[in-house]
């Protein structure tokens, strides 16, 4: 039986897609990385600070290992990084969300990640240029860290806090 006849698994759809969020037709990255803002946000009202940032960091390593297998799974339907598949927007925007203290600096992160996703300086291109499943996560991953770096110098600098 043909790849394309057979039935896509359920289970690296939902993770690849961000529970549906790739399937929004304008900006399926961005859907993805404002669902995990708005996560992130809801984690935020009920967790301690350390909790969050505990909770953030599993987040980041369970969701780009399980991220990786579901582009792996899904690469053979929709090809090698297809836009669909946000699972790496939402981890690399959870990576800047490390250093937000409020909803104003989630905000700057989510703005800041998308950026720098978008543009992709400083190697994130060199990154998103590569094949594979691990490397569709690995450039928003560093997108985030250079998210994540700029919000905390713009949180040193300014004092700025909730």
């Amino acid at each position: 039986m043909h790849i394309e006849m057979r039935r896509m698994p359920i289970l690296p759809v939902v993770i690849g897609t961000g529970f549906g969020a790739g399937f929004w037709p304008w900006g399926p990255g961005t859907a993805g990385a404002v669902l995990a803002t708005a996560i992130w946000l809801l984690l935020h009202q009920w967790l301690s600070v350390g909790v969050l940032v505990a909770v953030t960091i599993g987040l980041i390593v369970v969701f780009t290992a399980l991220g990786t297998w579901a582009t792996a799974r899904l690469a053979p339907y929709w090809g090698d990084d297809p836009s669909r598949v946000v699972v790496d927007e939402m981890v690399g925007v959870w990576t800047p969300l490390l250093v937000a203290n409020g909803w104003q600096t989630a905000l700057a992160a989510l703005v800041l990640f998308r950026f720098f996703d978008i543009v992709k300086p400083l190697g994130i291109r060199a990154l998103d240029r590569r094949r594979g499943a691990f490397w569709v996560m690995a450039d928003d991953l560093l997108a985030g860290v250079y998210s994540a770096v700029v919000l905390f110098i713009i949180i040193v600098l300014t004092g700025w806090e909730r």
